[in-house]
């Protein structure tokens, strides 16, 4: 069985954040979700779990951070194009998410945007050309 990342995120509208990673290209599992949760399946190893604020407080021994005040993490997203990266941060913005919250990173060989959800989790969507960048590193 591969590795797998389950990333569990805390969000104040369940049905609100379902459909935003809708839209930014995720599957929701009806197996593994109910009124408490939604399982939003990213690819076949990486699965972002939205939990309502309450219940996510039950497995958290420590105040839930508002990610629209704080910055708790950063997450990077791999993206096939230049292109993808763009649509993935325009359908973020179009469902409820903010894009750009800071410049675009254009480094020839890689190339990179950002956006907040509705709950302001921080994500980069990223392309990077590795045949290039290794040139650019000598390796």
């Amino acid at each position: 069985m591969p590795k797998m990342i389950f990333v569990n995120l805390p969000v104040r509208d369940l049905a609100v954040s379902t459909r935003f990673y809708e839209a930014i290209g995720c599957r929701k599992n009806e197996q593994f979700s109910d009124q408490n949760a939604a399982s939003m399946v990213w690819s076949d190893t990486i699965t972002f779990q939205l939990l309502t604020r309450d219940y996510f407080a039950t497995f958290a021994t420590k105040p839930i951070a508002d990610a629209r005040e704080t910055v708790g993490m950063l997450i990077a997203l791999s993206c096939d194009s230049r292109e993808a990266v763009d649509t993935i941060t325009e359908a973020a913005a179009a469902a409820g998410g903010k894009a750009d919250i800071r410049e675009r990173q254009d480094m020839g060989f890689m190339y990179l945007r950002t956006f907040e959800d509705p709950d302001g989790h921080t994500f980069e969507p990223a392309w990077m050309n590795m045949d290039a960048a290794s040139a650019t590193t000598g390796e």
